[in-house]
């Protein structure tokens, strides 16, 4: 698969803090900054019981494009369903500047790697496209054809 293909593939992208640190994930801060972007965001908290915990089910537009996405503060975590690259790229950044505390770094995988046990790897501190260029690396990494 050429890099034009895997650039319009969509995935579940899910992020996580770096094994043994921690973003202080709250559901009510997430909702206030997905708030503060969009009055109108759809979000939805769930309480599953002791077994399966909480989530949180939202809805967020990046560059004109409406996505949805799943939070949880144990596992603590954040994805974006339905993903291109580039659109995981434009959500990391949002997650640097409005949930991920400074100096805390972030690991990612996707559906597809989950599928094909790949470890999670640590989200670069790059560029933009050298970001999506990171993202692309983990998709055909995936053995998709």
């Amino acid at each position: 698969m050429d890099v034009s293909q895997l650039a319009e593939l969509r995935t579940m992208y899910v992020f996580t803090p770096i094994e043994g640190q921690t973003w202080g994930l709250a559901y009510d801060t997430l909702k206030a900054r997905l708030l503060e972007r969009d009055p109108d965001e759809f979000i939805r908290i769930d309480a599953h019981g002791a077994v399966r915990g909480s989530s949180m089910h939202y809805g967020i537009t990046l560059e004109g494009e409406e996505l949805e996405g799943y939070a949880r503060v144990k596992p603590e975590g954040i994805s974006i369903l339905d993903a291109t690259a580039q659109s995981a790229a434009d959500f990391v950044g949002w997650l640097r500047e409005h949930i991920v505390p400074e100096g805390v770094a972030m690991t990612f995988n996707t559906a597809w790697g989950l599928e094909e046990d790949l470890s999670d790897a640590a989200v670069p501190e790059v560029t933009r496209p050298r970001l999506i260029a990171a993202f692309l690396a983990h998709l055909e990494a995936t053995g998709l054809e």
